[in-house]
């Protein structure tokens, strides 16, 4: 196993998820129904802020992986400032902090921030495609940027675990990483389900 297969799993075993963790559902759900870009924006900079909060307690006290999780905390602080926005608080993705704040080791939070990475990309493609639908061509070429970012940052993680995992570590690297899309999983439909939508059953 190396980080490159296990991305090719997750993404294989994992499709549904991530799909509708990439879709305008999901987008509507994270703007409590305001689509405007000024909650898209918003939306972008309170994950951003959660992000950069937790990659930074991380650094602080894992000597395995600080370099790693060093970075993830520079980027997300910078995507925080360059959506030009205020966040608005505590993430409506409560659950999927909630999931990251449990891992205690380097596998594990390498993982779970690799199921992050896999969530926020399609998150940030769906507002990508927001601001373009938006007539908003500028806002779309820097949300394009911002993913190209996070792409740099999960090969970042995959170093990472390609440096710290061995044997029976990929599984517990690929379980941290689900557990971080289901909760995400799961607070796309709680979100949706609070706004009176019911979201599909994942077969």
């Amino acid at each position: 196993m190396d980080g490159t297969t296990l991305v090719e799993t997750l993404t294989d075993d994992l499709e549904t998820e991530l799909s509708r963790l990439g879709s305008s559902k999901w987008l509507y759900a994270l703007t409590d129904g305001e689509m405007t870009g000024d909650a898209v924006r918003s939306a972008a900079a309170t994950d951003a802020a959660a992000a950069a909060e937790r990659f930074e307690a991380w650094a602080a006290n894992d000597n395995a992986a600080t370099a790693t999780f060093d970075a993830l905390t520079a980027t997300a602080t910078d995507r925080a400032e360059t959506v030009d926005a205020d966040p608005a608080g505590t993430p409506d993705a409560e659950r999927t902090y909630a999931a990251l704040a449990e891992f205690d080791d380097a596998v594990g939070r390498l993982g779970g921030a690799l199921g992050h990475s896999l969530v926020l990309d399609r998150t940030v493609g769906q507002m990508v495609g927001f601001f373009v639908g938006d007539a908003d061509p500028s806002t779309a070429g820097t949300f394009r940027d911002l993913r190209d970012e996070l792409n740099a940052d999960r090969d970042r993680i995959l170093d990472g675990l390609d440096e710290t995992c061995d044997g029976d570590d990929w599984d517990r690297a690929a379980a941290a990483a689900r557990t971080v899309v289901d909760a995400a999983y799961d607070d796309y439909v709680n979100i949706l389900e609070s706004m009176g939508i019911k979201p599909k059953n994942v077969c």
